[in-house]
């Protein structure tokens, strides 16, 4: 299966200081990302000077659980904005690029996650993008009431019911509700208002939202991830996934997959995007991008790398296993992404490899895939991906920021438009208009023409 769309995707992935989890200490990075305003608005211009579909913000309700050795050298998910607030804050200050960020199902109601992002696209003009995950972190549970996080799968189910009920708040209001006609003294249309009034078995929310239907129709619907779990809530509501195959044979596999199975929900593959993750670490020649990953690499300290390897893991205690032993094969199976921990096993595995050197791997590309070269070289991995059916774009995780991306800007991506393979200018002013997505029409409107037709 090969894409339909004769250009890719892009999106950026926007961790503060960059996606290496070193960035803050490279020279070209900004350490005080996080909260620093003026860094996230130059990165959010540069990229849609460059014409990408969106940027795209990660987030997680609380401070990463590590031994503090560790946590104290760390910058990422230690202090930063919360993501709502700061593409609110971007909106006005951006015309065409798409505004995505990760709200979780596990502790967030879905009435509070409708209203956020249709307020966001309505700021935005028809930018937003929600981005529906589950949460990972143990330590997200203690700051909501919770001793324990929720199983995989029972946060899936929750998830599932999420979705719905968010989708369906979004259809609250027709296009045309609102008359405001002053003269009859009426603000709307009473036939035109809808309450959900949903009762399932974790939510109970009765409606309408108190936000107008807005300018995409709703916000593109994204998600994150790789386990079966996650495929099957993607089937049926996603509109563009974030995915982290390591490889061609393993993306295609996936970018098949989830392309079937969108047909069982009454959807087209087109109606779907796959944005691998892809940091790339570029030179003007293949030694100098490999002079740069070695120096990123340095800066990793062992205690760090071998905390993130445990976050990636479940937050499974590995401070009993010697650095320099061998990789142990007899882990409990992860809570949390269950696809991500058995690449790590696998790879520890197969390769040989000692505790250091899968920390060392894992921390500094945090389980995605990386491509280091020239910007020839990059891409042309991309284009095989792109080409080969492995995906419809990517969502580019620079290694630190701003440096990462002006490399990216400056030398790949002259290089992609040469090919044919990356717009030189957008198409619409909406995410949708980027992505080639259809503006979906309100469930109450479908009913009543699908009601008007004629029968026979």
């Amino acid at each position: 299966m090969s894409p339909t769309q004769a250009q890719m995707r892009l999106g950026a992935f926007f961790n503060p200081t960059g996606h290496h989890v070193a960035s803050w200490r490279h020279p070209r990075a900004q350490a005080d990302a996080g909260i620093n305003f003026q860094h996230y608005l130059e990165i959010a211009r540069t990229a849609e000077r460059a014409k990408f579909d969106m940027v795209f913000l990660a987030d997680n309700v609380c401070v990463r659980d590590a031994k503090m050795e560790a946590l104290s050298r760390s910058a990422q998910y230690i202090a930063n904005f919360e993501p709502l607030t700061l593409l609110s804050a971007l909106a006005p200050l951006t015309s065409h690029i798409g505004l995505v960020a990760t709200a979780s199902t596990s502790y967030n109601e879905p009435y509070h996650v409708a209203r956020k992002f249709a307020s966001l696209d309505h700021l935005s003009g028809g930018r937003a993008g929600w981005n529906l995950v589950t949460s990972g972190q143990e330590a997200e549970a203690r700051n909501f009431s919770r001793d324990k996080h929720y199983l995989h799968g029972e946060r899936y189910e929750r998830a599932r019911e999420f979705a719905q009920i968010v989708i369906g708040l979004w259809d609250s209001w027709d296009d045309d509700a609102f008359i405001r006609d002053k003269e009859a003294g009426l603000f709307f249309d009473p036939g035109k208002l809808h309450a959900l009034n949903h009762k399932g078995e974790s939510y109970s929310v009765q409606g309408p939202l108190n936000v107008p239907r807005t300018p995409q129709g709703r916000p593109v619907i994204v998600q994150a991830g790789g386990s079966q779990d996650m495929i099957k809530v993607a089937a049926e509501f996603a509109e563009v996934i974030f995915c982290a195959p390591l490889t061609l044979a393993a993306a295609q596999k996936f970018y098949a997959d989830l392309k079937g199975r969108v047909a069982g929900h009454g959807r087209a593959p087109g109606e779907v995007k796959i944005m691998p993750g892809l940091s790339a670490i570029i030179g003007r020649t293949e030694a100098e991008a490999q002079e740069q990953y070695e120096y990123l690499q340095s800066l990793i300290h062992p205690i760090v790398a071998r905390e993130i390897l445990s976050l990636v893991l479940g937050s499974v205690d590995l401070s009993s296993y010697p650095l320099d032993g061998p990789f142990p094969q007899d882990l409990p199976l992860s809570n949390a992404s269950q696809s991500t921990f058995q690449y790590v096993i696998e790879m520890a595995r197969n390769e040989k490899l000692t505790m250091r050197q899968v920390a060392m791997r894992v921390a500094g590309a945090r389980g995605k895939s990386v491509v280091r070269g020239s910007p020839q070289q990059v891409a042309d991995h991309m284009e095989q991906w792109f080409k080969e059916g492995g995906c419809d774009g990517f969502n580019l995780m620079p290694p630190f920021l701003p440096g990462g991306l002006d490399d990216f800007v400056e030398l790949v991506l002259p290089e992609l438009r040469r090919r044919g393979l990356f717009r030189s200018e957008y198409e619409g002013r909406t995410l949708r208009d980027h992505l080639g997505l259809p503006r979906p029409a309100s469930r109450y409107a479908k009913a009543a023409a699908d009601a008007a037709l004629p029968v026979g």
